[in-house]
């Protein structure tokens, strides 16, 4: 666990691994969807010589998805989004989609960009559209049409075009990560001689809340990424810790030990108006809003041993949420308010499991023995976690039926604490 009390001293000892910094992750597909959409993403027209390959990027987010296969073809024809395609020719080689398209450089040095998707089953097109863009917002872009064919053929939101945080470990120094939801175009939001832990996005994606040591104390830092502007808005007496949103932005949920034992309070995202949410014995930790703003997840060991509770944001109403097992911690609920993940240890091993909240069946989804840090993809299909392989931190996605998974591994880096981003307006 993380993100709380239970395993703070232990989270910190594991941040002075010794590994390379600032490494982009690679990835490792090891489980697709049963049902997969065949589709060729033809070479953009004018994108030779440009910083990057937007039909790679597109082709690699669809196949990663797990729900799309991608047909090469060996075609030396160009096409753009104004050729007008044959549906029935590509149909019959077994494509159902078709994305084709163009980059020209305007006057301006921006580029536009163009592109159109061919639903060949259904014999029309799905959408033609273009952006005026700059050259470094090419990946961004093709993330961004990557998500228009994901969600027009499969009728969900695509998660492509988010972005992760992470904490990566070097010798005597620790950066929060901010990169593509791909692991590419890493940035360091921090660098820090002492340890950072517990990311958490601010619900429109400007802004981290994160703890770090660099007084050699706990403390709860907001994080404005546009500027690099911080402000320490818990830094009480004891430790600060674990800090969570609330979905609307305006409250966050942080836990402290200011007054003894470990308790949840909330508080506004400036630090002021303090309240106490919790104030049993023992450790009450890892607090995380619902989307509907109405309850906060958390675990406690107030039964003997720690288990997910869930109470109203007053504090009140307080009802035990997991009972399969003796250890189950890390929640994280999913965007819809129906599905829960957290860290559950089964057999001596910790894997991640998803809980359905109305039916109270639980599902393991991991094996590997040492997961932890699961948080939701903002359309609810993926989980992103750490892991460990090769003797260092490592991350990897499954999705919430576990059938489709992939690893987000880099060359030498030692990476943990991850959190997915929530979909933004950019």
């Amino acid at each position: 666990m993380r993100r709380g009390a239970f395993v703070m001293l232990a989270s910190v000892a594991a941040l002075f691994a010794h590994a390379p910094a600032h490494a982009q992750l690679k990835i490792d597909i090891t489980g697709v969807g049963n049902n997969q959409i065949a589709f060729t993403a033809a070479p953009f027209q004018g994108n030779a010589g440009l910083p990057e390959d937007i039909q790679k990027i597109i082709e690699d987010d669809l196949v990663r998805s797990g729900f799309f296969r991608a047909i090469k073809t060996t075609s030396n024809i160009e096409l753009n989004e104004s050729t007008l395609i044959d549906p029935t020719a590509w149909k019959s080689i077994g494509v159902d989609a078709l994305i084709v398209g163009s980059v020209k450089r305007l006057p301006d040095g921006r580029l536009d960009v163009r592109f159109n998707l061919h639903d060949t089953a259904q014999q029309k097109s799905l959408g033609k559209f273009s952006y005026a863009i700059q050259p470094s917002a090419m990946r961004l872009t093709a993330h961004k049409i990557a998500d228009f064919v994901y969600e027009k053929m499969l009728g969900e939101k695509g998660v492509f075009a988010t972005r992760i945080a992470y904490v990566e470990k070097s010798p005597g120094r620790y950066r929060l990560i901010i990169a593509d939801s791909d692991g590419a175009n890493p940035q360091v939001a921090l660098a820090s001689k002492e340890p950072i832990i517990s990311p958490s996005w601010s619900p429109d994606g400007t802004q981290l809340a994160y703890v770090s040591f660099e007084t050699r104390k706990p403390v709860v830092f907001v994080h404005t990424l546009a500027t690099g502007r911080r402000k320490a808005v818990a830094n009480f007496k004891g430790s600060n810790s674990a800090p969570a949103w609330s979905s609307n932005g305006e409250q966050m949920a942080v836990v402290l030990t200011k007054d003894g034992g470990s308790q949840i309070y909330s508080m506004g995202i400036d630090g002021g108006g303090l309240n106490k949410l919790t104030s049993t014995g023992g450790i009450n930790t890892e607090p995380v809003y619902s989307q509907d703003g109405r309850s906060i997840y958390f675990t406690s060991d107030r039964g003997g041993g720690p288990q997910i509770y869930r109470m109203n944001t007053s504090g009140g109403d307080v009802s035990r949420v997991t009972f399969e097992g003796g250890y189950n911690i890390s929640p994280r609920i999913g965007p819809d308010g129906k599905t829960l993940t957290y860290v559950a240890r089964r057999e001596g091993q910790f894997r991640i499991a998803v809980l359905d909240l109305a039916q109270g069946t639980e599902m393991l989804l991991t094996n590997s023995g040492r997961d932890e840090s699961p948080s939701f993809a903002p359309n609810g299909r993926y989980i992103l976690y750490a892991t460990r392989s090769g003797g260092k931190g490592t991350l990897a996605v499954v999705s919430k039926d576990g059938r489709i998974r992939y690893s987000l591994s880099s060359s030498g880096a030692d990476i943990s604490e991850p959190t997915w981003g929530p979909f933004t307006n950019d």
